[in-house]
């Protein structure tokens, strides 16, 4: 894995527990509706673990994940990239916003990059 700054650290644990957050916010709010949120419920958790793999590898947490687990998450996190980029694309540059985006795309790289490294232990 990629030598990571502590910063870059801190911001991608962070960013991980924001995107968590308001994932979790949304899934209340659709299972609330009544809403399918089947596709929701696996984003979230594609993203515990995405944030419990970067806590295993920089901070040496253990994680309860099994590799066919690990490998569900890389599948959905990498495909949550295009909407993202997308949205980045569109932001104004130098927003905070932007900024934002950046820090969640780098800590969603970094997420991937972990579940990489263990898988192929």
């Amino acid at each position: 894995m990629e030598n990571v700054s502590n910063i870059e650290k801190l911001e991608s644990l962070k960013s991980f527990q924001s995107t968590i957050s308001k994932t979790e916010k949304a899934f209340a709010q659709m299972t609330e509706k009544g809403a399918n949120t089947t596709l929701i419920k696996k984003r979230l958790n594609a993203l515990y673990i995405g944030l419990a793999l970067l806590e295993n590898v920089w901070n040496q947490i253990p994680h309860p994940y099994t590799q066919e687990e690990l490998a569900e998450a890389r599948n959905i996190l990498t495909g949550l990239f295009p909407s993202i980029e997308k949205i980045y694309t569109k932001s104004k540059v130098g927003s905070p916003q932007r900024t934002l985006l950046k820090r969640r795309i780098k800590s969603l790289e970094l997420a991937i990059q972990a579940i990489d490294t263990l898988s192929n232990e």
